[in-house]
């Protein structure tokens, strides 16, 4: 049985990535989904090859979140999945010593202003009916400290309690519009690409960074979208206010044997 029939579904940041395998899942779960991109040229591709609706959307623009609420005025899943880490021109200084403030300001205006407008415009698109799913995308870096990428993880701690908030607020007026974050740890899409590089070492840099990972690999976007599509349907009608994790086991602790 598919779990979306019937359900309108927005996606921002999905002609990659996790955006696009959640796109293409919630399109298998017979969802119409309206796939949202900055990048108006990979959007229309991709929305093209999986077979719905696109809109441009920059997630930072006040303006361009307005435009999206009169293009698709009512919403039954917004999925808030548009982020950077500030790597995507190069490995540039992220630490807490270095890192320039406009750099700062640039990851968090994406992640976490991003993140502010589209729960807004979710809770404007779905409290005539009184039900709804919003999910934001966070990260594992924002349940712990990332000393090389600060303001990745600041924005996305702050994605993780905003999600809770967000979840609060609409129970306490009365809706069924619940809001949770999940948080995928190494998932191999594009955005790892700038650290994983193209050379002769790109096997053991993958092995390094999964090497702490319990399960030993990197996650596949297919697993991020198969908890999302979870989150949107009527099962989770009981669920808000929680962050799921996608991790490999990563916070569960230690995977090493006593010596």
């Amino acid at each position: 049985m598919q779990r979306l029939t019937n359900k309108t579904c927005v996606v921002t940041g999905a002609a990659r990535g996790i955006g696009r395998a959640i796109t293409a899942r919630f399109l298998a779960e017979g969802a119409e989904v309206i796939l949202t991109d900055m990048d108006g040229d990979s959007g229309a591709l991709a929305a093209r090859e999986l077979g719905c609706r696109f809109a441009p959307l920059d997630v930072r623009e006040e303006s361009d979140w307005a435009r999206l609420a009169m293009i698709v005025p009512v919403a039954d899943v917004v999925v808030n999945n548009a982020g950077v880490t500030g790597f995507e021109a190069g490995m540039t200084p992220h630490d807490p010593e270095h890192a320039t403030l406009e750099d700062w300001r640039a990851v968090h205006r994406v992640n976490l202003d991003g993140t502010f407008l589209g729960c807004r415009y979710a809770i404007g698109a779905m409290k005539a009916a009184g039900t709804g799913s919003i999910i934001n995308i966070a990260s594992r870096s924002g349940m712990v400290g990332i000393p090389g990428a600060a303001a990745y993880a600041s924005s996305k701690a702050a994605i993780r309690n905003h999600s809770k908030t967000v979840a609060l607020y609409c129970a306490q007026q009365g809706w069924k519009i619940r809001c949770n974050s999940i948080h995928p740890a190494a998932i191999l899409t594009p955005m790892w690409e700038p650290m994983l590089g193209s050379g002769p070492d790109r096997a053991a840099r993958m092995e390094a960074l999964v090497a702490d990972t319990p399960l030993r690999r990197f996650g596949l976007p297919e697993e991020v979208a198969a908890v999302a599509a979870m989150l949107a349907s009527d099962e989770a009608a009981y669920i808000t206010g929680a962050e799921l994790q996608v991790d490999g086991g990563l916070l569960a602790g230690s995977a090493a044997s006593p010596g």
